[in-house]
């Protein structure tokens, strides 16, 4: 274990606490100190305060900082889609089906068994030992591009662009139904369903989460939507485009309607992604094709309008 310490000086004074940390040690990010604020190992004079604690001169900061453990995660060697890599980041094409990281009945054939196989000790350990690397991640059964930081330095990098909504995600989702508008931006909060803890729904005391869609092709009984999110919230398009009665196909969670395709899990693939690289600072984007059996549906569709 070790422990930091910092005493404000007449520079700092009056600023919050959170920020104040930032200043004195670029190696912390907003994310990571909100976690030591939540788990009380952030004091200020021996007492724990709020993030929004505004500091005076001579206060005493000590923040408790656990060493990192070793992974108790096997590396597996699992095929990856690997779409670019160099020393800072590796950019996946996650297949449909994997799981990002181990849990409760996934303990292997995840997305973090087959990068420690391929990257080994070359991956930021922020994520803790159980997401060795993980900036960001996507649902089991939605494909596509996904960044993977391989030290600490560009993890809090790409999790600060994250947080101020400096990184440009892309999807495409195939939706039941015909919407009207070529363009619309879904603005509904969400958090945890009061009915069933595993899902997440629209809810007046949930978070802020804003969905952009915009039309790239209508069928009769179905519409291929390009979507935007200006927030990451857990589920986020699935539950926007099931509560406005567009729900997408193959997604059993949000819908009970069945779909003629076979489709089992959400038809939602991350196409793009942009952000400014942690090193370089140049502005890079990385786009992963369609799945077969998505492009296989597209056609099936195109060919019935047809």
């Amino acid at each position: 274990m070790d422990v930091k310490k910092y005493v404000i000086t007449d520079e700092f004074s009056g600023n919050r606490l959170d920020k104040v940390i930032i200043l004195a040690d670029d190696s912390f990010s907003r994310m990571a100190i909100q976690r030591l604020l939540d788990e009380k190992k952030i004091s200020v004079n021996g007492k724990n305060e709020k993030q929004s604690y505004k500091v005076k001169t001579g206060d005493v900061i000590e923040v408790v900082c656990e060493e990192p453990k070793d992974a108790d995660i096997k590396p597996e060697d699992i095929p990856l889609d690997v779409l670019y890599e160099d020393d800072d980041i590796v950019i996946v094409n996650k297949a449909k089906g994997m799981v990002v990281h181990p849990g409760a009945g996934n303990e292997s054939g995840t997305l973090v068994n087959a990068i420690m196989a391929r990257c080994k000790d070359s991956l930021s350990g922020i994520g803790g030992e159980i997401r060795p690397g993980i900036v960001h991640r996507i649902d089991k059964d939605t494909s596509g591009v996904l960044i993977i930081a391989k030290n600490d330095k560009a993890h809090i990098n790409i999790s600060e662009q994250i947080k101020n909504h400096e990184v440009k995600k892309t999807y495409v989702a195939l939706v039941r139904g015909r919407l009207k508008e070529n363009e619309a931006t879904i603005d509904m909060p969400i958090g945890r369903s009061s009915k069933d803890r595993k899902k997440m729904a629209v809810s007046r005391d949930g978070k802020n989460a804003v969905t952009h869609i915009k039309v790239i092709k209508k069928y009769d009984e179905y519409t291929y939507l390009e979507v935007n999110i200006e927030t990451g919230r857990t589920h986020q398009i699935r539950v926007h485009l099931s509560e406005i009665g567009f729900p997408i196909v193959g997604d059993y969670t949000y819908s009970n309607e069945k779909n003629p395709f076979g489709v089992e899990g959400q038809m939602l693939h991350a196409k793009k992604i942009e952000f400014t690289h942690p090193t370089t600072r140049e502005k890079v984007c990385f786009e992963a094709p369609l799945p077969e059996y998505f492009e296989n549906v597209i056609k099936i569709l195109d060919g019935k309008e047809s």
